[in-house]
């Protein structure tokens, strides 16, 4: 299954599918750019389908979901290299790491349950971007730098329905 993102406009409102029912999220600040003109720090979604890789999530703040996708719980030095001159670019890391690093673990709640997709991570290739996730929306589904955000009732329903293969599609409004 592919579940789809459409952005509405440029600033990051938009809508994902979740099979027969359609729900908002929010996409990057910067819009949704083709991938090949995706680069790291400039706030866009890379337009594609991207192949839903695992799913994180804070123990502390909830069980594990259901789902029939990997799952693996986040500790506290759990980061996610966004230096496009390391060579842990685009990969899982713990904390503290010399370049540069999105935490997992973080106070906001954003990242309490996350979907990894697989842009740029085959290999990773500096600096095409990096960190592009499926995750919670921020009150009043504010923009993403780059990422979908959605309810945690969405997402968990999301999750309940994905099978390993599946795939989240960005488009442009």
């Amino acid at each position: 299954m592919i579940f789809t993102a459409t952005a509405v406009d440029n600033t990051g409102g938009g809508w994902l599918d979740l099979g027969a029912r359609r729900v908002r999220c929010a996409l990057g600040k910067g819009g949704v750019k083709p991938a090949a003109q995706k680069r790291e720090g400039d706030l866009a979604s890379p337009a594609g389908a991207w192949p839903i890789r695992r799913v994180l999530y804070r123990p502390d703040r909830g069980a594990a979901p259901v789902t029939a996708l990997a799952v693996q719980a986040l500790a506290p030095d759990d980061g996610w290299c966004d230096a496009p001159g390391d060579p842990d670019y685009n990969r899982p890391i713990k904390v503290p790491h010399a370049g540069s690093v999105e935490r997992m673990w973080r106070d906001d709640g954003l990242y309490d349950l996350v979907v990894v997709l697989g842009h740029n991570d085959d290999p990773p290739v500096a600096p095409l971007g990096s960190c592009i996730f499926l995750h919670l929306a921020r009150p009043g589904y504010l923009p993403t730098e780059g990422c979908v955000a959605v309810s945690r009732a969405d997402l968990e329903e999301l999750l309940a329905a994905a099978k390993p293969g599946d795939a989240v599609e960005i488009r442009g409004g």
